[in-house]
């Protein structure tokens, strides 16, 4: 049977009217009557009892509807994933300190990653002029999806020069009379303000820091007693890592519009970085919560 006759067959069925079928499917009603004809000699069954008021299907038609429309179905599927698999490359927003565990997969899948604050990543998102963008938690994501791709917690990251590095571990107390070393906030305004209201200790100032990594590193190197508060990576040269008792976790997801034309794509790459299902709660996550 050929896909084309069995969706003709639903259209009919559908419509219970041979001429309203065919305006439905743009084609003449002399020409739908002749497929139907064709499908009943290959099928050796009677599929419609034509009368002035219309075309009723029998008890045969009534078999094969569900099945058609199952068939249809997943013809369909397969033709959506044959264009998914030759669309366009993904655009997405990404903000200064993205996991790089997450980057090469985004790297992979996306023509275009673009350096984004939070807040044009989200409204673009919503526009429906970026396929997708990844966020450090809590901001507002309502009306949108997420999926956690990574969580790591913080440690304190410092001039290898300075005396806190004799210590193995750190804690609140241990960073007292240091100033914060924290990015714009606009870049992540929730973030920003979460991980704030969760450190352990009063820096005496936060210090604005660039969003370039060679000036940011900079002024960890030569800026006195002063201190940043970031995940375990390979820290720049002159710059040592030490882990942070209760440290705060920081939490990134990739979020894009349901709404979006390429939203079964994303959800795809999120479930096969994700860490956690996804969530369209738009109160605020507490992603600086402590790991103890």
């Amino acid at each position: 049977m050929e896909l084309r006759r069995l969706r003709y067959l639903c259209a009919v069925a559908e419509e219970g009217h041979l001429t309203r079928a065919a305006e439905r499917l743009g084609i003449r009603a002399s020409s739908l009557s002749q497929q139907i004809i064709a499908l009943e000699r290959e099928l050796d069954a009677p599929l419609f009892v034509r009368t002035q008021a219309g075309m009723t299907p029998t008890a045969a038609a009534l078999a094969l509807l569900p099945h058609a429309r199952r068939i249809l179905e997943e013809a369909d599927l397969g033709a959506r994933a044959v264009r998914d698999a030759v669309a366009r490359p993904l655009r997405v927003g990404v903000t200064p300190g993205a996991p790089p565990a997450v980057l090469p997969v985004l790297y992979a899948e996306a023509a275009e990653i673009d350096d984004l604050s939070a807040a044009r990543q989200l409204e673009l998102l919503r526009r429906g002029a970026l396929d997708a963008g990844l966020l450090a938690l809590p901001e507002d994501v309502e009306g949108l999806r997420a999926v956690v791709v990574s969580e790591r917690p913080l440690g304190v990251l410092v001039s290898e020069a300075h005396p806190v590095t004799r210590l193995d571990h750190t804690g609140w107390d241990d960073l007292a009379g240091l100033d914060l070393l924290l990015y714009d906030r606009e870049l992540a305004p929730g973030y920003h303000d979460e991980l704030l209201a969760t450190v352990g200790w009063r820096p005496p100032r936060v210090r604005t820091g660039p969003p370039r990594r060679s000036l940011f590193v900079a002024e960890l190197r030569h800026g006195g007693d002063v201190v940043a508060l970031r995940p375990r990576e390979e820290p720049a040269e002159g710059l040592r890592w030490i882990p942070l008792r209760e440290a705060p976790v920081v939490r990134h997801a990739l979020v894009w519009n349901p709404a979006h034309e390429s939203s079964g794509r994303i959800e795809e790459l999120a479930s096969r970085l994700g860490m956690t299902t996804p969530t369209t709660d738009s109160r605020p996550t507490r992603s600086a919560s402590p790991v103890r």
